[in-house]
């Protein structure tokens, strides 16, 4: 059967061994006799020769010779795997020993026969290089430069992925410039096209000389290093905006590239392209769009670039442009993760009176950035506070819009100061209206500086870690009840000690337990650390609360990061009883002036004797509102701490109203006052009425 040829490709070229940019850069291949391509090879001892431009080594795309089949039916050898020298007409014997020309000549020493070509069918001396060959370097060429721009997760990873790949093994200079800004997904771009020069690379002046490799020759300074402006308006209708949606790469010699590449480059940078076939100017197109253009370059010394090279330009500014477009979306869904996450949690923990509170997050991974896992810190009337942590099963989008909800039904209860067994009950009903999958646990606790005690309701979350002033840590024997959302479960509540000094400790699950332990493995080594930090302080100073937190995450090792983790250090400092004055008032037409004279007592003994004026106009007022509507005894406390806050208590639960009131009113004035005299104001209301509270500076 005859062959016929499969392709019209013109004749083929070779390449530079030596040349250290690579194997897609053609030599022309000057005709040579047969007898000159068999290599020169050495007596024993003896150093063959090196091999020069006419030997088949100096020919990287070498097709290897191979002898025809002196019977019929043998196949043709398989061509040399890469690495090993080309020995093209040679008969190896032994360890592959090739006959040189030194040999004796012989009926033994023959010619290499011709071996035709597989696309055209015409012989080919051998070693001499073919387009099979050839197209082979191409394609592993390309194969080995779109996995490396594959690897790329952001746009920086990307682009330098591209350039790596390119230079010196296609071009000796990229430049890559990309719009500004780039659109997102299916963004519609508004305004003018603008490009921005995102990266440039090419060879460095000075090559490594080791392992076969030889300094190539360098352009002028002038060339290839010369950039004019960084920044391109691409104006529609001109030859750049027409190279641009052509989509396919052109070289800089065609009419519509010599005319856009000064208005990439601008008017001082245009002569830094060579002439004649030496650069590709490759628009790169995304899903919808083109995002940026890709601009290769090689210098005079060497052999310019043909067309197949834009086929290979063409695949580059694919893949790249594909990833680029990629990683602008993963960038996007970041930051909404990354904001998603940072609305669901806390931007910044509030001040509250007698107790210090710190903080970590930490999601499960970068590729995982929004969880299930939330902390809180809420203020409460009475100077309380609660303290709440939870875990929401997962760590995905749908674990973080869970959170956000329970988070804000949690705010929302205890704005009612509900006790904690009844937060938790609402959770669980709350979670059950989500759905019938939304499990949670949480840990609710409320902390009361004056009496030095809080009050803890867990819904199967892993207990506290109290550390105590001495450096001792203790587990807190809490009941662990049932996670939310399972329904129908009574929590229980417990009233425990919090001494001035101590810290305790929040966190979820993520902390303590992973593929490599359990949880209360981890729970006792939490213990641990703890206690091993606050020794190192000492026994009567707390550690840092912020470097306490740092030293507890450092107990992670590489493999326990298997879930995120939320962490919330409260260090209590109380209220100490003689910084609190405590009193009850009937509901009657004198309670507003016995007031005023217990508080000029209790600033009397405190030393505050120049906040009296102001403290008894503003309890003055606050009494009187309260005892006109109300039925029960009023409270009145005053505390002293950085600043001196009082709280008027009433069994009455509608909220006081600020508002401006008019020339002919009688009354309506007491809070206008309050707003502007005092350093804060609020009113809360409580599950038996309300409370109004203000704070003064202390002078």
């Amino acid at each position: 059967m005859t062959e016929h040829p499969t392709s019209f490709d013109r004749p083929p070229t070779g390449g530079d061994p030596t040349d250290p940019r690579g194997a897609l850069l053609p030599t022309p291949v000057q005709p040579r006799a047969l007898g000159a391509a068999l290599p020169a090879q050495g007596r024993a001892g003896e150093t063959p020769p090196a091999a020069g431009a006419d030997s088949p080594a100096a020919f990287e795309h070498a097709q290897p010779g191979a002898e025809q089949a002196t019977e019929p039916g043998t196949h043709r050898p398989r061509p040399t795997p890469e690495g090993v020298p080309v020995q093209p007409g040679g008969a190896q014997t032994g360890a592959g020993a090739v006959p040189g020309p030194g040999a004796a000549a012989g009926p033994e020493r023959r010619a290499a026969p011709l071996e035709p070509d597989r696309r055209t069918g015409q012989p080919t001396a051998p070693g001499r290089p073919t387009p099979m060959r050839r197209d082979g370097d191409r394609l592993r060429f390309v194969g080995a430069a779109t996995r490396r721009i594959a690897r790329g997760m952001d746009l920086d990873e990307i682009v330098m992925g591209l350039c790596r790949a390119t230079v010196p093994t296609f071009a000796d200079a990229i430049l890559v410039y990309l719009r500004e800004p780039l659109p997102v997904g299916d963004e519609r771009p508004t305004g003018p096209l603008v490009l921005r020069l995102r990266r440039t690379d090419r060879i460095p002046v000075e090559r490594d000389t080791e392992g076969g490799f030889t300094p190539a020759v360098q352009p002028e300074p002038s060339e290839l290093e010369t950039v004019g402006s960084e920044l391109c308006e691409v104006r529609p209708g001109s030859a750049l905006a027409e190279v641009l949606r052509g989509v396919r790469p052109v070289f800089a010699d065609t009419p519509a590239a010599r005319a856009a590449l000064p208005e990439l480059l601008g008017d001082d940078g245009d002569f830094a392209v060579p002439d004649g076939r030496r650069a590709i100017l490759a628009p790169l197109r995304g899903r919808r769009r083109v995002i940026g253009a890709a601009l290769f370059l090689r210098g005079p010394e060497r052999v310019a670039f043909d067309a197949d090279d834009l086929l290979v330009a063409a695949q580059l500014a694919t893949h790249s442009a594909l990833g680029i477009d990629k990683a602008v979306l993963y960038g996007r869904e970041a930051y909404i993760a990354d904001e998603l996450q940072r609305t669901m949690l806390p931007e910044t923990l509030p001040r509250c009176t007698g107790v210090r509170l710190a903080s970590r997050y930490l999601p499960a991974a970068e590729t995982a950035r929004v969880g299930g896992d939330w902390y809180d810190a809420i203020p409460l009337p009475g100077s309380r506070v609660a303290l709440v942590v939870g875990d929401v099963m997962g760590h995905s989008m749908t674990s973080a819009a869970i959170m956000g909800q329970l988070r804000t039904t949690a705010q929302t209860l205890a704005g009612l100061d509900l006790p904690p067994q009844e937060v938790l009950h609402h959770l669980d009903e709350q979670a059950q209206r989500l759905g019938t999958d939304r499990m949670a646990t949480c840990l609710y606790a409320v902390y009361d500086p004056v009496a030095h005690r809080i009050t803890v309701a867990n819904a199967g979350h892993p207990p506290p870690v109290l550390l105590h002033l001495g450096g001792h840590a203790e587990v807190l024997r809490v009941p662990a009840g049932a996670p939310i959302g399972v329904g129908g479960v009574d929590f229980e509540a417990v009233e425990l000690d919090a001494p001035a000094g101590a810290t305790l400790l929040l966190y979820t699950d993520g902390l303590v337990e992973s593929r490599l332990r359990d949880v209360w493995t981890g729970i006792e080594q939490l213990r641990e650390r703890l206690a091993a930090t606050a020794q190192l302080t000492g026994p009567d100073h707390p550690p840092p609360l912020e470097a306490l937190c740092d030293e507890v995450l450092d107990m992670l090792g590489p493999g326990d990061r298997d879930d995120d983790i939320a962490l919330l250090a409260a260090r209590f400092d109380g209220i100490a009883p003689s910084d609190v004055a405590y009193w009850f008032l009937e509901p009657e037409d004198a309670a507003p002036g016995r007031a005023r004279r217990l508080a000029r007592r209790a600033l009397a003994r405190w030393g505050m004797e120049d906040l009296t004026d102001s403290v008894e106009l503003l309890v003055s007022e606050v009494v009187t509102n309260a005892v006109r509507y109300a039925t029960k005894p009023v409270t009145l406390r005053l505390l002293r701490t950085d600043v001196l806050r009082c709280e008027v208590g009433d069994d009455v639960p509608q909220l006081p109203r600020l508002r401006q009131a008019r020339a002919t009113d009688e009354g309506g004035r007491g809070l206008y006052l309050v707003n502007r005299l005092a350093r804060r104001w609020g009113a809360t209301r409580l599950s038996t009425g309300k409370v109004v509270w203000f704070e003064l500076n202390r002078g």
